[in-house]
């Protein structure tokens, strides 16, 4: 349910974007990994052109790929599980299969992964509703959701000194590109810093 509640924050968010609430749930359903997400609206809000907002979504998902190799022995699936397990790899039920007790993997991944999937959409619903019926977001502060759940999301994963000088030296890419380069740019600019340090990890 913690997880889930995130979703609308993504929703709120979304919709003051620009997003329609039929949009924001359709991303929610297909891309269903939260910091792309987030990453896609934020470059759309900000004026950014499609391609740079996909452009940075799928940098931020590249992560899930590693993650579906480490979830291969723990988590088998075959046949149609196997694409649905795909849609599922995301950082908490990768979090849970690999911290779960012997033999029950299997059981922590899709149990995880149902729970947040579904929580995540109804709250994308739910905030992406509520935004669309409060009017001018931007006079309620909502403009300042993306980064303020990004933050939310990023601050639990700066536990050692590599990590939070990788983060630091991406902010201050971004922050310094900002006057320079169309919106999203300064995103993927970061991400080309942060990279090197991630696959290092």
């Amino acid at each position: 349910m913690a997880v889930g509640a995130y979703g609308l924050s993504f929703g709120a968010a979304a919709v003051t974007a620009g997003l329609s609430t039929l949009q924001a749930c359709v991303l929610s359903l297909l891309l269903f990994t939260g910091a792309s997400q987030f990453a896609l609206v934020g470059v759309v809000g900000a004026g950014g052109g499609a391609l740079a907002a996909v452009a940075g979504a799928l940098l931020l998902g590249t992560r899930n790929t590693l993650y579906a190799v480490r979830l291969s022995s723990l988590v088998p699936a075959r046949g149609l599980r196997r694409p649905l397990a795909a849609q599922l790899t995301i950082d908490e039920t990768t979090g849970m299969a690999t911290a779960a007790p012997p033999g029950l993997a299997t059981t922590a991944f899709w149990a995880t992964g149902l729970s947040v999937y579904v929580l995540w959409n109804l709250a994308t619903l739910l905030g992406a509703v509520g935004a669309a019926r409060l009017g001018d977001p931007a006079a309620l502060g909502l403009d300042a959701a993306v980064p303020a759940a990004f933050l939310a999301l990023l601050a639990p994963q700066l536990r050692t000194r590599p990590l939070a000088a990788a983060a630091l030296a991406g902010a201050l890419v971004a922050a310094l590109a900002v006057p320079f380069v169309p919106p999203g740019v300064p995103v993927l600019l970061a991400g080309l810093v942060v990279l090197p340090a991630l696959v290092r990890r």
